[in-house]
């Protein structure tokens, strides 16, 4: 894991190797799935649920102050870091059109399906001190974030939850009328169906442990409305841009998460047949890995300053 964090965003807390005695200070748990690698580096075994989950904990503990944070088996657990970076990427958006990088609470997001673990809204607020809305449309997921909220009750005047209702809508129901926000975010669910998603994790499984394993373990695990969707990640995105036009007024900055590179030319013609004035593919890298953020705006560039 340590290899390639130099990769990560420049403020990003985590482009650093983990110090696993700082963490397992934080929580002496994760002691027991820390082990020397052959490259005489200390690590966990990612393919581990348990240990990925732990050492979340511990970095959420660590560096932001995040107390008692836990989700059930089988939500999904992120990767802190990868998480991280698009908070620190949509900083940089925001400040396009500033003198600095806005740090306090004049900024509120939106982070568009939440989940259980919360992570966006926690890691935006406590880097930044922006206000947050998560939205979830599973309630399961939804009360465990309000669980996370109510154990760390410095954030309950921070970090809003809002349940969406409508598993069809995005932004309907959830944004007042008269409600702005500097930006959305979301990572959403890029598989079409749950065989779909779980051939995707044991592909990444088998990356994890160099192995043949057949049976897919889902280290980072997911329900189904966090993993896929009917129609998968071009459906749902282009719905989100589809219902954007509704809120064009309300929020400065609309983004996504797109996994799929081949996605971008349908979503980008679709973006510019609804009018959508500046249209922007954020690229981050993780080691190997490449993803992007898709975002836009309706509001002139002379107006954004004073939004």
């Amino acid at each position: 894991m340590t290899a390639g964090k130099s990769t990560l965003h420049p403020r990003n807390l985590h482009k650093n190797s983990y110090d696993f005695d700082l963490l397992i200070s934080c929580v002496p748990e994760l002691k027991h799935y820390v082990f020397t690698n052959p490259y005489g580096n200390q690590t966990i075994n990612f393919s581990i649920p348990k240990a990925v989950k732990l050492l979340n904990k511990a970095l959420l503990q660590h560096f932001y102050g995040v107390k008692n944070w836990d989700i059930p088996d089988g939500n999904l657990c992120p990767p802190i870091p990868g998480r991280a970076d698009y908070i620190h990427y949509l900083a940089d958006l925001l400040a396009e059109n500033q003198t600095e990088i806005p740090k306090n609470s004049s900024v509120k997001g939106l982070d568009i399906g939440t989940g259980a673990n919360l992570v966006y809204p926690l890691i935006a607020h406590k880097s930044y001190g922006w206000k947050m809305v998560g939205t979830d449309i599973n309630k399961d997921s939804f009360q465990n974030a309000q669980q996370i909220l109510n154990e760390n009750p410095d954030l309950s005047s921070e970090i809003e939850l809002r349940f969406q209702k409508n598993p069809n809508q995005i932004f309907k129901n959830i944004i007042s009328s008269e409600e702005r926000f500097q930006f959305s975010m979301c990572n959403p669910p890029f598989h079409d169906s749950e065989e779909s998603a779980m051939k995707g994790n044991l592909r990444k499984t088998k990356n994890l442990n160099k192995s043949k394993i057949k049976t897919p373990n889902l280290n980072f695990s997911g329900q189904q409305s966090e993993l896929w969707c009917e129609g998968g990640e071009i459906a749902f995105v282009s719905k989100m841009i589809e219902e954007s036009v509704q809120f064009s007024s309300q929020i400065l900055w609309f983004t996504c998460l797109i996994s799929k590179k081949e996605n971008l030319f349908r979503l980008n013609s679709l973006l510019k047949r609804l009018k959508a004035v500046d249209i922007k593919t954020i690229e981050m890298s993780q080691g190997q890995k490449v993803s992007r953020i898709l975002a836009w705006t309706f509001i002139p560039e002379n107006k954004r300053s004073r939004f």
